[in-house]
């Protein structure tokens, strides 16, 4: 009875549940379908901001009607394709999108989408097409989309996708286009991309692939683009890369590619754009590059080449764009570039290249732009130059070039950027080089170049830089130059002009760079100097100049360098000069300056250089320049009628690396606050009636003993004794007279042996290993034959023994290519950074870089250098001795580029990382030194900014004017050329050359006011064909 009873009840159960199903059924069937709830599913995981998808509504029978949705047009529709390409959306991507296993084309691109990519996305089994570019994903790009086999468009670029490239992707059987660049992509390229016959364009640069690029490479037969540039590939490029006949493009340059070019390259024969610059490619152009006879711009710059240029480039006739600069080439540069009658840019600067400039490439007509600076050419420069009817940029400068400049080079021909200094040319400046209004820069520096500037420079309205230091020029000051409102640069300087300055100086309203030193100006300088708001540096110093500055001078708020040294100025300083607060270095030595020295000038606090020797200064030196916190370079204030005693605040100056205080009228004590100058590495008190004990400083117990005599109570070390015989000559009153200029030949003289000896010192470091090799393995040096440059502190060798347990690894705070940085902590309780180098067994390498480091720290003089100590070898060792930073970041503080605190060699591309932070010092306002939390240094600070608001306007000062669009367009150009200058890696750094250009083109860009940025800041797109000049290539 129960059983039946419980039989009764399932089928009642049954029944209800059957009837539930129906009724649901029912439901959706009126309801929305399956397809539109997921497109539902999919809106709830987005922010949709601005409502695009307001009408996708949950009480449509289907979602046709939808924005953004299509649908087939079948009896029962389903959705094929779903475009929801920027509409601002954010959120992530629900896995639901997997349900849409009809889809076709799916376009998500250009929106704020996070998350990864849902794996999901492989059920869509259908889809031809997946575009999921400008967004913010990131995670790995997942294996199902391997299942995709109808896929034959798939973009992800400009994203944060990590992880490798998936083995799976070699299963896209009908793959047509991969488009992945600017990722965070990383791993190596997987061998399976040779399973792809069909593929034609894989870009995925700016990514960090590594490894090397796979053999199996040559299976892609369709392959028309390979863009991989801005990664770490490393390796040679495989010789089965000649196998793709069908290649266009070759994108490779910026990785870390190398070994030889290989000559199987000659077999792409249907390539247009070859790029494989910033690498380290080593060899010769391979002959059979000329076999290329479609190729159209040709990239091999940056690389360490070498060779000579291959007579077979004369067959590229279709070629528009050669640089092979920055390598070794050698040899002549070979006649046959006059067969490529296309040939718009020619750069071969940079190599060593000898010879001279063949005539032939006077019939280069089309010849736009010509760059065959830093080499060894000699003659001179082709006649027919001057008939190129299109070029634009013409630069030979750094050679050996000789005879005149051809007097009608400008006529026919554009002229953009001139540049030929450093050379041996002779003649007059042509009168032409303005003719048609474009001239920009003009630089004739350092050649041989007499008579007048020609009346058409001087009234050329689009000059922006006037640079003709070095020569023999004559006649007056070109005051015409100061109608020219682009104006921002006037170097004259070592040549042979006279006459006054005149007042229409004051109109060069743009004018930021004014140096005429070293010439036969004379009289006083104009007061309308002060009409110059926007100068930088002001440079008069060498001429004949006379009467009072003009106090107007202090209306150039952004001067930060003032050099009026060696002429013949009278009077007091005017007090306001205090006002110039962005004045860094301060020249006025060599002058009759009289009167006190104003007590203003403390309120520089940007002075590094404080020069104010050899004048008629008077009064008592003001205490208020020990605010001078900055002050780094030098004080000098010697040779002067200074009295009274030495302000105790000088102490202050603890960067402060030279002191002169000689030849003056000082009395009472040498302050013992001077203790506190830890950065002082010379000092002269000499001449002057200085009392008293010298403080207990190691600095001053080291120096030499002219540097306090003749003063008539001074005692202590390395003077005589406070307590012993007062009859010493150092004591002794003297006149300032012959006997004083003795005692300055006695100390030349033994100055003079002290270098003799240095000069040993440094032969015997230069010994090769094999000299001390010879002596036998037995027989170490002892103590005594240790070889040292003393530190102030006056350690030995035992102590650093001592401080670091024997170098034990303990104590161990970095290693490094050539040896191992140990924290030693002294008896005295100061902590010092010993770098020790290998052996001389390691070889010459490390004894060069043991040279290098101390030739080069000992020419170093600033603040955000780590100072060098001393050094020692010991039994072959060599130690280098540094201050030790307790709480540093290497090399991110200041100006110095990363690299320098792990390789101690000041590059070309230290300079550029250290001009890229004055750049962004005047873009921002802001000090390269920056709070903790905000990253600690400028160029910290700056890219976090960028990563999280982009660039806006909020990173540039606000003092400035940024209403004007064309402006802030520009300024922002200029932000990007400071970020690419200051790269991490030095190899992503671009030359000076390259900064000057692109900042010549941004300058270029705005007074054509034009809206769009250089092409050199975002990556290419599809149709868009890389220029050097624009650093930037295809991906």
């Amino acid at each position: 009875m129960l059983r039946n009873f419980d039989s009764r009840r399932l089928l009642e159960v049954g029944f209800w549940r059957f009837l539930l199903h129906v009724t649901l059924l029912i439901t959706i069937a009126d309801g929305l379908n399956y397809e539109g709830q997921l497109l539902l599913e999919l809106k709830n995981s987005l922010h949709d901001e601005y409502n695009y998808l307001g009408n996708w509504k949950s009480t449509d029978e289907t979602p046709c009607g939808w924005i953004g949705v299509n649908c087939t047009l079948d009896y029962e529709p389903v959705v094929w394709s779903l475009d929801l390409n920027s509409m601002n959306l954010s959120g992530t991507l629900s896995p639901s999108i997997g349900g849409l296993t009809h889809l076709t084309f799916l376009d998500l691109s250009y929106n704020g989408l996070s998350g990864s990519i849902p794996e999901e996305i492989g059920n869509c089994s259908l889809l031809v097409t997946l575009y999921l570019n400008n967004n913010q994903l990131s995670g790995e790009i997942p294996g199902e989309l391997g299942k995709l086999s109808y896929l034959r468009s798939l973009n992800i670029c400009n994203n944060k996708i990590s992880g490798s490239i998936p083995e799976e992707l070699g299963n896209l059987s009908s793959l047509d286009e991969f488009v992945a660049y600017t990722n965070n992509l990383s791993g190596p390229l997987p061998p399976s991309i040779g399973k792809l016959q069909k593929l034609r364009i894989f870009r995925a640069g700016q990514n960090a692939i590594s490894g090397n690029i796979p053999a199996e490479i040559s299976g892609c037969q369709s392959l028309e683009m390979l863009g991989l540039a801005q990664n770490n590939i490393g390796g040679e490029l495989p010789k089965e890369i000649g196998m793709l006949r069908s290649m266009t493009d070759l994108i490779l340059w910026e990785n870390q590619l190398t070994g030889f070019i290989p000559k199987e390259l000659g077999n792409c024969t249907s390539l247009e754009t070859l790029a494989l610059y910033s690498n380290g490619l080593v060899g010769q152009i391979p002959v059979e590059i000329g076999s290329l006879k479609y190729l159209k711009k040709l990239y091999l710059y940056r690389n360490d080449l070498n060779g000579s240029i291959p007579r077979e480039i004369g067959n590229l006739s279709l070629a528009t764009e050669i640089d092979f600069s920055e390598n070794y080439l050698t040899g002549e540069i070979p006649t046959e570039f006059s067969k490529i009658k296309g040939l718009r840019l020619l750069y071969l600067f940079q190599n060593q290249l000898t010879g001279v400039i063949p005539n032939e490439l006077s019939s280069l007509r089309n010849m736009t732009k010509l760059d065959l600076s830093i080499n060894y050419l000699t003659g001179p420069i082709p006649y027919g130059f001057q008939y190129l009817t299109q070029m634009t940029q013409l630069q030979l400068f750094d050679n050996s070039l000789s005879g005149t400049i051809p007097q009608q080079l400008g006529i026919y021909s554009p002229l953009w950027v001139v540049d030929f200094s450093n050379n041996h040319l002779t003649g007059k400046i042509p009168p032409y080089l303005c003719r048609h209004a474009n001239l920009i820069l003009l630089n004739l520096g350092a050649n041989k170049l007499y008579g007048n500037i020609p009346a058409g420079i001087k009234s050329c309205e689009t000059l922006v830089q006037l640079r003709l230091v070095g020569n023999r020029l004559t006649g007056s000051f070109p005051s015409e130059l100061c109608k020219l409102v682009n104006l921002s640069a006037i170097e004259l300087d070592q040549n042979n002009f006279s006459g006054p300055v005149p007042s229409e100086i004051g109109y060069c309203r743009k004018l930021q760079r004014l140096h005429i030193a070293d010439n036969q100006f004379t009289f006083e300088l104009p007061k309308e100097i002060g009409n110059l708001s926007q100068l930088v540096t002001f440079n008069v110093s060498s001429n004949l100049l006379s009467g009072r500055v003009p106090p107007e001078i202090v209306h150039c708020k952004m001067l930060q360098r003032l050099d009026l040294s060696h002429n013949s100025f009278v009077d007091t300083l005017p007090d306001e000069i205090g006002t110039l607060s962005q004045l860094e270095i301060l020249r006025l030595s060599e002058n009759k300056f009289s009167g006190k020295i104003p007590a203003a000038l403390g309120n520089l606090s940007h002075l590094t250089e404080l020069q104010m020797g050899g004048n008629l200064f008077s009064g008592q030196i003001p205490q208020e320049l020990g605010s001078l916190s900055s002050l780094q370079i030098a004080m000098n204030l010697s040779y002067n009628n200074l009295t009274g005693n030495i302000p105790p605040e000088l102490g202050n100056l603890n960067l402060l690396e030279f002191l002169l205080l000689n030849n003056n009228h000082l009395s009472g004590i040498i302050p013992s606050t001077f203790d506190n100058l830890s950065s002082l590495l010379g000092c002269n008190f000499s001449y002057n009636n200085l009392t008293g004990p010298l403080p207990a400083i190691p600095l001053f117990q080291n120096m030499p003993v002219g540097s306090f005599t003749e003063n008539n109570g001074l005692c202590g070390r390395p003077l005589q004794n406070c307590m012993g015989d007062t009859s010493s000559p150092s004591m002794l009153p003297a006149k300032r007279g012959a006997r004083g200029r003795i005692i300055t030949i006695v100390a030349g003289v033994v100055g003079g042996v002290s270098m003799i000896l240095i000069v040993i010192l440094i032969y015997q470091m230069r010994r090769p290993p094999e000299m001390v090799a010879s002596l036998p393995e037995k027989e170490l040096p002892s103590p005594d034959s240790d070889i040292y440059f003393h530190p102030r502190e006056g350690f030995t060798f035992q102590d650093l023994i001592e401080a670091t347990n024997n170098f034990h690894e303990s104590y161990i705070v970095g290693k490094g290519a050539c040896g191992t940085v140990y924290k030693a902590v002294m008896h005295s309780g100061q902590n010092i950074a010993v770098k020790r180098l290998a052996s001389y067994a390691e070889g010459n390498n490390i004894e060069n870089s043991f040279r290098a480091e101390i030739l080069t720290l000992g020419k170093i003089r600033h603040r955000n250098i780590v100072k060098l100590y001393g050094f020692c070898y010991h039994q072959g060792s060599n130690l280098l001795l540094y201050e030790y930073m307790e709480k540093a970041v290497a090399g991110s503080y200041g100006y110095i580029a990363p690299e320098y605190a792990y390789t101690m060699k000041v590059t070309e591309k230290c300079d550029i990382y250290s001009y890229g932070v004055v750049l962004l010092e005047l873009l921002t306002g802001k000090t390269p030194v920056q709070p903790i939390d905000q990253g600690g240094d400028l160029v910290t600070y700056v890219r976090h900014y960028v990563r999280e608001h982009s660039l806006t306007t909020g990173i540039l000062d606000d003092r400035l004017n940024l209403e004007d669009s064309n402006t802030v367009n520009h300024m922002l150009t200029v932000l990007k050329i400071a970020l690419i200058c200051t790269s991490m890696s030095p190899f992503d750094r671009p030359s000076m050359r390259e900064v000057v250009m692109m900042l010549l083109e941004s300058k270029e860009q705005e007074d054509s006011n034009s809206v769009s940025s250089p092409t050199y800041e975002l990556p290419l797109k599809d149709n868009e064909l890389p220029l050097k000049d624009n650093a930037q290539e295809s991906m």
